[in-house]
Formats: C-alpha cells, structure tokens, sequence
C-alpha cells in the first residue's frame, strides 16, 4: 500500500471509544463471524436469487478471500467494488476486510472519468466490477482504463455475461479452495473502507473510515433505531456502494447480525413487493423514493406491513412527505441528517413525524456514541453557545480517518483538534437539537445524489456554443433540487438543452449530472464583488417556471 491512510485524531481519543464500549474492539470479519457461529443458518441477504444464510455466505466470502489472496491482494490494499445491490457486493466487503483490504465500493451508474479518477488517486490495485447491469459493461470499461492506472493489476468481471478479454471472472475466484484460508484479523483502528462523496469539490471526495468507525460508530446509529434489540431487516433502497449504503454490510449484517434484503435496481413497484413480500424492519432511502413509493401506493391495494422506522436522508425531508410517509407505512419516520464526511443526527424513534422549525424538519438530537456535534465560529473554529447559528462540526467514533489523496481537503474541512468541518450552517437549542438552517457548500442534491456545479460548469463552458456559464439548483417537489444551467451564447445560435445533454454524455458525465432547466442570458448577473450572483440566477428561474427560458 502506498496511499497513505494514517488517522488525523489522536490514538488516545479512538482509544477511549473502545475502553467505554463504545467501539467493538474487532475488525469486521472477526464481528461477522462471531454472528455466524452465533445463528449459523440466519438468513443473511435476500436479492434476486433468492435467500443466501450466514453459513453459506460465509463460505462463499473466504473462498474469494483466498482467490484474491492467490492474485497478490493482501493487507492495506485498496480494491475497488461496482456492483448492484446483491450478494456479490456482500461477499466482495466481507471478503476484502477479512484480507485486511480495504474497500473501496462505488455504485453502478458512475461514468468511467469518475471511476478512473477514483482508481487513480487511491492507487486501487484492483476493482471488482459488474459485466453487464442494464446495459452497462463496467468491467469492459474499467480494463480499457487499466493501461493508464500503474497501480492497477486485476480487472475482476462478476455478473451475467462472458468475462471481457484480460479480465478475471469473480465465479473463478468463487471456486476457489477455502480450507487453507486464515484471517487476516487486521487493527480495528486500521482503514477498511473507503466513502465516496461528490460533496462540493469537482472531483468526488473519498474518505477512508476504519473498522471502529464504521461497526461502532455508524453501528451505533442503527442501534439506536432497534427498540427491542432483536436483529434488523433492512430493506436497502439506496447502493450499498454510497456512504449511506455503508450501514448494510458492516453494520446490519457484521454488528448487529441482521438481513440484509437487496434490490439491484429501484423502482417504486420493486421496492413496495419488498415490502410486502420480506416485511423489513427498516427501510433505508432518499426522500425522492419514498414520494415515488407513495404515488405508486395509491395505485395498489391493501396495506403494507409495518416497519420499526423509515429512515430517509441523503437529501432534505420536507414535513409533507413525513407526514403522508408516516400514514401510509403506519410507523416513524427518522430524518437523518449525514454525510461521508463524517457527521449523523437523526429524529429517532420518538415521533410518528419528525418535528420542523421554520427551515423545515429538524435534525434531531446528537448521539455521543456516534458523534458529538458543535457549533462552531466559522473562522476561530471556537465553540458558539446554544441558539447561536454558526457552522456544524462533529468529532466522535465514526469519525473517519482522513481524506484519501487529498491533504487540501483535510486541510480544509478537518481543524487541528480532529474536528469535521461540515461546510452546514445550523444551531443547536436549549434542549440540545440541531437544527440545519443552510449550506456554505455550493452542491445540488438531486433524489439524495450530490452534484457539484463547477464540474459540470467546466464541462459546459468548453461547449463551441457557449461563451459563459452558470449552474445552480433550483427547489423541486419530487427530486428536492434539479440543476440549471445559466449561460451566455457564443454565436447567433445557442444550444438546446438535449444537445448540452448529449454533450455532457460524451464527456463521461452521468446522467443525473445533466442540467434539467435552461436560462440562456445576454449576460451574467454579478454581485458587487464581480462574481456571478447565483441567488439572482435562482430568483429568476423560480420565477419563469419553465423548462426551456429564453431571455
């Protein structure tokens, strides 16, 4: 390994997590184990193929443990995962933590420029990728990559479909011998996981979390939703390759035993027969799903059968669809404010709908054994008082380790005490809830998916046909934010949107980048201090109200 994964908070502070028990104290294999040899024919995920039990699961992990172990992977190595949501990607984290590797998962859909980006800057030795998954051949794609990659060695095809020339078949590997394999039993404190976040930078930020982190930390989040503390069924709405999707593997199924009920593509219909069929205990997405889920709702008969909790996040709850979530599920629905950065806050399970303030649904109250969250002087990074609105910084035993490759950022979102800088402005009250009031972060949140204008403002403004541009999010009722793309013509033609579109796709950039409303304008608005005026450009959208504007 030579992507440099060391942690930026004390020993002494990740130690004391583990000495109040706090943090388990065991990398994830070992967890999962220990769950195994606990309930040996639990049933550990259900997909498309069926129903896959702890043992079975099991056997299967160390077979591709050892396979992969036969390649030259090992300790500290960094493997990079694209798969839809089904056993594979169980089997390939479970496999990679019980190397002492460290994964690096992201979903399917992303566009070969992010994945190289991605496989370059962590210095992935390897990618595990699906053959085909609706009409997309990552693993062709990625082994096209590989000449530009030194660090890259193996190309691992998995799916439907014949493996590409030069690449490995995961089913090889699959049937490998597994009776000689021995554990790797890495540091808990070490790297295991790899989160990646677009955030508000062009290139998507990856964040490296440890074993602790990631079973202790973000696994007590999900605990705090078990009332009884049976084991959860978790109907995953959201990849498990997304920060958000890192509860499945390594908590639902490592800490706390539970099921993991998988669907390698959503649709409102799918997701609904999950629900009917595998009656889950939670169901785990963005806003966005739940409104779909509800529209396709009033088309189908009977009611569903109740969950212990809805947790929605990855893109802001407004109270309407709380309210009409609560009613149709018939349970609480948890408002979950995160990100891969390294901050959670949740409404728990105290109410049917999450309490709001006048920005909307609060964030909840923080859990210490997840993360502390303070408010801190944007500038002085010093401790603001409650009811005072500053930025919101969190610190505590999911916090991950550092940014991977990318000293800048933690430079700039990480202070010298081992804080998170959030880049959210918000305050906490007297009764010690969060509340999140903006954003200093120039990002869209499109369905709970980030997208940063300035990576696709860079792309745009090469466009033969556009002299200037500018992209901003403008408030939607069912994705939450749609991007729209403010320009200036070059030339007595300007382009349609369907061909910015098109011109977007050639560059590598995924669809639900591209923008969806259009301002072409003589010039751009600019504020006093010479920069484009994003609000003005998102006044005068809101007041148009159409898809296509023309000034």
């Amino acid at each position: 390994m030579t992507v440099t994964l060391t942690d930026l908070l004390p020993a002494e502070l990740r130690r004391s997590w583990v000495v109040d028990g706090t943090c388990p104290d065991l990398d994830l294999y070992s967890l999962y184990r220990a769950r195994q040899i606990a309930d040996l024919h639990r049933t550990a995920v259900i997909d498309a193929k069926g129903t896959l039990c702890y043992t079975a699961l099991d056997r299967k992990v160390r077979c591709l443990a050892e396979g992969l172990r036969g390649l030259g992977i090992g300790v500290g190595d960094v493997v990079a995962v694209q798969l839809p949501d089904n056993r594979n990607a169980v089997i390939a984290d479970l496999a990679l933590a019980a190397l002492g590797a460290v994964a690096l998962p992201f979903p399917v859909g992303r566009g070969a420029v992010e994945a190289e980006c991605l496989l370059r800057r962590a210095e992935a030795v390897a990618v595990i990728a699906a053959t085909e998954h609706r009409d997309q051949h990552h693993a062709a794609d990625l082994q096209t990559l590989a000449p530009a990659l030194p660090a890259l060695r193996h190309v691992i095809a998995a799916g439907r479909g014949t493996a590409p020339e030069g690449t490995i078949p995961l089913a090889q590997l699959l049937r490998t011998d597994p009776a000689g394999f021995v554990p790797a039993r890495p540091d808990p404190d070490s790297a295991a996981r790899i989160l990646v976040s677009s955030g508000s930078e062009a290139e998507p930020k990856m964040v490296a979390y440890s074993h602790n982190a990631l079973a202790g930390g973000r696994g007590n989040f999900l605990a705090s939703l078990m009332p009884d503390g049976a084991p959860p069924r978790c109907l995953f709405l959201v990849p498990l390759g997304s920060a958000f999707g890192s509860n499945g593997t390594a908590v639902t199924l490592a800490r706390h035993g539970g099921t993991l009920v998988l669907l390698d593509h959503f649709t409102p219909e799918a997701a609904l027969a999950a629900v009917r069929e595998h009656e889950p205990t939670h169901i785990l997405g963005v806003p966005t799903m739940i409104r779909m889920m509800l529209e396709a709702l009033e088309k189908a008969d009977g009611p569903l059968p109740t969950p212990t909790a809805l947790v929605l996040g990855g893109a802001p709850l407004d109270e309407a669809t709380a309210t009409a979530a609560a009613e149709a599920f018939g349970c609480p629905v948890v408002n979950l404010y995160g990100s891969a950065d390294g901050v959670n806050c949740h409404t728990g399970l105290g109410h049917s709908v999450p309490p709001t303030d006048r920005s909307g649904v609060v964030a909840g109250r923080p859990d210490p054994r997840v993360t502390e969250i303070r408010i801190a002087d944007p500038d002085t990074h010093e401790q603001l008082p409650d009811g005072r609105v500053g930025e919101i910084v969190s610190r505590g035993p999911m916090t991950p380790l550092r940014y991977v490759a990318s000293p800048d950022l933690d430079a700039r979102y990480r202070t010298p005490e081992g804080w998170v800088r959030t880049g959210d402005l918000g305050f906490l009250d007297d009764g010690g809830v969060l509340h999140v009031v903006g954003r200093f972060k120039d990002i869209v949140i499109r369905g709970g998916a980030n997208i940063s204008p300035a990576e696709v403002e860079r792309a745009l403004v090469s466009h033969p046909q556009v002299r200037d541009v500018v992209c901003v999010g403008v408030p939607d009722p069912l994705m939450g934010e749609r991007l729209a793309a403010c320009l200036v013509g070059k030339g007595s033609r300007v382009p349609t949107l369907t061909e910015l579109g098109v011109y977007l796709a050639e560059r590598g950039l995924d669809r639900h980048k591209h923008p969806e409303h259009l301002l072409v304008l003589p010039e751009l608005p600019l504020t006093a201090a010479g920069k484009p005026d994003r609000a003005a450009l998102r006044r005068r959208i809101a007041e148009r109200g159409t898809t296509l504007v023309e000034a």
